[in-house]
């Protein structure tokens, strides 16, 4: 038995190379630190939503996103493909022509790359399609979930649940298959061009220019095109309802009687053209699908857009009031229905501007009402007076909010003890720190609104740490300590064994706590996902780049890690359908401090609505202190509702939503594709009602659009000559001054039984005009009730006080010339400047007492440099042409009526004793104004002329000014003491130098 050995083969395939071990491990690294780091992103989210108890939305949403991003992908990737595939495997065997030849060299360069941009352009494409199509997701679902509103629309008679839900889920669709159409038609024309299916050179006598498969394969394409066409055009005649125009929002007499019909005949003639590209199919002649082509060119000129504006100039612009009148009461109908203003309460309210004595006596409960504390200015008192430790803070803007003490609703200005960890220096900066010790805030401070503690300072009923004072009486201890809050951006680590080990996370500062200074916790709630896992761990590690996470002890099995601690980011990812307001406020709500966020479900597709900018109709000088809008906000809507207040815990940050307008058609929508997520209004506490308030960005929006639609009468609405402006705030230095925002107040409208918590706001003339006059005033009702899963009736009412057209009662803008211009009032201020002294106006208020319209500002003195607190200095009142300046805001409102205006402010019988233990910084003292003439000696000695009266009891200007800062020095250590008795004299002592450098100034200028 013998074997052969086999000759080697000549010009074999040469044999396979063995795979490299090292590359493969290299490529499964690769994959598994790919999935890590996919997981670090991915799953941690859904641990975040579980532990929320929102898992379903983010289920929803991703599953949504997913599958029509594969839709979309597969659509136009299948399509462009296709047409790749068709066209090329339908190439003709050509006869050699010059044409051809050339187009030889490029099929020959092209030809090793053709698999490649077969395969990888529809892999492209469909990719970007995928994206685009998954960015539509809340569309298609509100699509698939509507609930009608139950109301049609004037022209079509459909309900408006077609335009807001329906019709843009249609035109996403037919404008994406539009799209597939025209890119792989592309795709198919080039290939079958370079391939010899298609010639575009000269004429070859009988030969077509295009093979029977590229004939077939264009035809196909151009019929699907324009049965698209088509039924764009047939969506465009409900669009137009949704159109904006120069004069009114919706469809105006041009566009019903001409764009309307003609989109109509253009939506026909698409079908005609359709139906010749079909014929191409079968006939082989491309005449007649090319002049359907151009009769619809023509046909969308001349019919779409030539006719339209013949109409418009020739039968519509001389008659257009009379023409326009029923489209613009449309226009008026939809907008005062789609913003929830057409039950506004107007009244002609005829102001006087005489103040006569006694008039207040009717508006006793307003007046004593009148919120003196400005929240925007004493931010830095609060720092000051309770702040406690630097790495505690207060937000820039605090909150007003009111609370029964003694049996009494009180405006309050609140505020919560934010943590601070920029306040730490750098040797306290460490990884332990920054996530495992400093963890919280800690506690609520609040103060009256209407009354003032010793020197101007805010009177605090609530305060000190441990927290102490009327809300934790009336709440029992309610629980202080502060995970969630608007300035905490960093992660914590909480928890720790129940091993009898000693608490590592710091509660508070306590010098005679056991032990030590400082009393330390354990966070006890659910407030974050676990990470007592390795694997748990490794992902979060990655998540935030925190190696310690791995590493540290501190990281236990009991541990949780909380993140995403902003209450309106935690609201924003749980319902991403909501338009967030840009205001939180925190309030104490049965035992625990609540963040309560105000929620709005908006469109921009509601018939004859007006459209309104939310970004330029919510700016005022409150959103640009804080650097811009903080939340995302629609670029445009003409219908929105507060449908939902949501609530953050500021200790477990759990969230909860509630159907504040539960016959809202969106929220219901909303409702039906995240079943649960919404809690009825049944579920809301009367403690929590009792805190609930009007929304102010709701507001803002409301009372722009009534600059406009307060009239209600389509012909005058037509001549404009009646339109409002919102005035510019009068305190802002501003190149371009911002709007005046709106003011929280308790007040008692004319014809209004009782005082309510309100939110208000005025109006001056709209146009170019000079004159600043008050033409309204706008009230909401705020107050919610405290009814256990009820609104109060009143609450939401919008009471309008329209001026007569020839009133003379000043606007913002001109009291406050008239404040700046008084020769008593401005020159003290002014000389408190020269006093190196910061003058900090207050929020000018407007209340409609006495028959009339008072003004109140509230005037704030600070040191000039280093660390200062505001305090309130004098209040200044005006009421038509008259003037109070003056220690109180009841004396001011006495000069201005007579000697007495009949009612007493929440100031009548002077500063009152804070009954809360204040908590200043450590370390940091009040900064004494320097010296704001430069000398240390006083002038010489005055001298009086015999038998005259002294117009300057004390010298001259220079001097008088040194004692006002000698003034200021002693009244801020009097202060720093606690020794008000000292502070009073040295009050008066500013007083009696500010009136002798006027004295002299003016004696100088003679």
């Amino acid at each position: 038995m013998s074997f052969a050995v086999p000759r080697p083969r000549q010009g074999g395939a040469p044999p396979a190379r063995r795979r490299s071990p090292l590359g493969a491990a290299i490529v499964a690294v690769a994959v598994v630190v790919v999935a890590l780091l996919l997981m670090a992103q991915f799953w941690t989210e859904i641990l975040w939503f579980e532990q929320l108890g929102f898992s379903q939305v983010i289920w929803t949403e991703w599953i949504t996103r997913g599958l029509l991003f594969v839709a979309g992908f597969l659509v136009m990737g299948g399509a462009v493909f296709a047409s790749f595939a068709v066209a090329y495997r339908s190439r003709p065997m050509y006869v050699p022509s010059a044409e051809q030849a050339t187009l030889e060299q490029y099929r020959e360069a092209i030809e090793p790359l053709r698999k490649v941009v077969t395969f990888a352009a529809p892999v492209l494409v469909g990719f970007f399609a995928g994206i685009a199509a998954s960015a539509q997701w809340q569309t298609v679902l509100m699509a698939l979930n509507s609930e009608m509103f139950g109301e049609t629309d004037p022209q079509f008679g459909l309900d408006l649940s077609f335009y807001v839900f329906l019709l843009p889920a249609l035109r996403s669709i037919v404008g994406f298959l539009m799209a597939v159409v025209i890119i792989s038609g592309i795709a198919g024309v080039v290939t079958h061009y370079l391939y010899g299916g298609l010639r575009i050179g000269p004429s070859q006598g009988n030969i077509p220019r295009t093979t029977n498969a590229a004939r077939i394969h264009i035809a196909v394409l151009g019929t699907v095109l324009m049965l698209l066409f088509a039924a764009n055009y047939w969506f465009d005649r409900y669009s137009i309802l949704n159109s904006a125009g120069n004069r009114f929002d919706g469809a105006s007499y041009a566009d019903v009687n001409s764009v309307i019909p003609a989109k109509g005949i253009l939506a026909v003639v698409a079908l005609l053209v359709a139906v010749l590209f079909l014929a191409t199919v079968f006939r082989g002649n491309w005449q007649l699908p090319a002049i359907g082509v151009g009769l619809m060119v023509v046909s969308a000129i001349v019919i779409g857009g030539i006719y339209p504006s013949i109409v418009q100039r020739f039968q519509v612009t001389p008659n257009a009031q009379e023409l326009e009148q029923p489209y613009i009461q449309r226009n008026i109908d939809a907008t005062l229905t789609a913003f929830d203003i057409e039950d506004v309460e107007t009244q002609n309210y005829n102001a006087t501007t005489e103040a006569e004595e006694g008039a207040l006596r009717a508006d006793a409960n307003t007046t004593a009402s009148i919120r003196l504390l400005d929240p925007e200015i004493v931010s830095p008192s609060f720092r000051q007076l309770q702040q406690n430790k630097q790495y505690y803070n207060f937000s820039d803007s605090l909150s007003v909010d009111r609370y029964e003490i003694d049996g009494e609703s009180r405006d309050t200005v609140i505020a919560v003890r934010e943590l601070n960890q920029d306040g730490l220096g750098a040797d306290q900066r460490n990884w332990v720190n920054d996530h495992t010790v400093y963890t919280h805030g800690y506690g609520v401070v609040a103060a009256y609104g209407n009354q003032l503690g010793p020197g101007g300072q805010p009177a605090f009923f609530e305060g000190g740490i441990p927290s102490e004072g009327a809300i934790t009486e009336l709440e029992g201890d309610y629980e202080p300590r502060i995970y969630f809050s608007p300035s905490t951006a960093n992660y914590s680590v909480v928890g720790k064994p129940d091993d009898g080990s000693e608490p590592w996370e710091l509660d508070y500062p306590a010098d005679d706590a056991d032990g030590g200074d400082q009393v330390k916790t354990t966070f006890e709630g659910d407030g974050g996902p676990s990470i007592g896992s390795f694997g748990s761990k490794l992902l979060y590690a990655l998540k935030f780049g925190e190696e310690q996470l791995l590493l540290s002890d501190r990281v236990t099995e009991e541990s949780q890690i909380l993140y995403d601690r902003d209450p309106q980011q935690r609201v924003a990812k749980v319902a991403p359908w909501l338009t967030l307001d840009n205001r939180v406020y925190p309030a104490v709500v049965d035992g625990r401090v609540k963040w309560i966020v105000d929620a709005y479900t908006t469109t921009n597709q509601y018939p004859y609505s007006a459209f309104t900018q939310m970004q330029e109709a919510t700016t005022d000088t409150l959103t640009l202190q804080q650097e811009g809008a903080p939340v995302n906000l629609p670029a445009e809507v003409n219908y929105i509702r507060n449908s939902v207040k949501a609530t953050v815990d500021a200790y477990d940050g759990s969230v909860d939503l509630y159907a504040w307008e539960p016959e809202d058609p969106v929220l219901k929508t909303w409702e039906n594709v995240f079943p649960g997520s919404v809690q009825p209004l049944e579920d809301i506490s009367g403690e929590l009602m009792s805190h609930m308030r009007y929304p102010e960005d709701l507001f803002k929006v409301q009372r722009s659009l009534l600059t406009e639609y307060h009239v209600t009468d389509a012909s005058d609405f037509f001549s404009g000559n009646d339109f409002w402006n919102n005035p510019e705030d009068p305190t802002s230095d501003a190149t371009v001054s911002p709007l005046q925002p709106p003011y929280y107040l308790t007040l008692q409208m004319p014809g209004q039984e009782e005082s309510a918590f309100s939110l208000t706001s005025t109006f001056i003339p709209g146009g170019n005009t000079p004159r600043q006059v008050l033409t309204g005033f706008l009230a909401a009702d705020a107050d919610a009730g405290s009814t256990e899963g009820e609104k109060d009736e009143d609450y939401g009412t919008l009471r309008l006080l329209e001026l007569p057209r020839d009133t003379t009662v000043p606007g913002p803008g001109q009291v406050q010339n008239i404040f700046n211009s008084d020769p008593v009032a401005g020159e003290q201020l002014r000389i408190l400047e020269q006093g190196r002294s910061t003058v900090l106006l207050g929020n000018q208020l407007t209340l409609p007492v006495g028959g009339g319209l008072v003004y109140v500002q509230p005037v704030y003195i600070q040191s000039a440099a280093g660390t200062s607190i505001p305090l309130l200095h004098k209040v200044m009142v005006a009421f038509g042409d008259e003037v109070g300046y003056a220690d109180t805001l009841t004396e001011a409102l006495d000069q201005v009526f007579g000697g007495d205006s009949g009612a007493e402010a929440g100031d009548a019988d002077g500063s009152t004793e804070g009954e809360a233990p204040e908590a200043p910084v450590d370390g940091e003292e009040p900064v004494v104004p320097e010296d704001p003439t430069g000398t240390e000696e006083p002038a010489e000695e005055p001298t009086e002329e015999p038998g005259e009266e002294p117009a300057v009891p004390t010298g001259d200007l220079e001097e008088a000014l040194q004692r006002a800062a000698d003034a200021i020095q002693a009244a801020e250590r009097a202060q720093q003491d606690g020794d008000w008795t000292a502070y009073g004299e040295a009050q008066d002592d500013l007083q009696q130098a500010i009136e002798d450098a006027i004295a002299a100034e003016q004696a100088a200028a003679e």
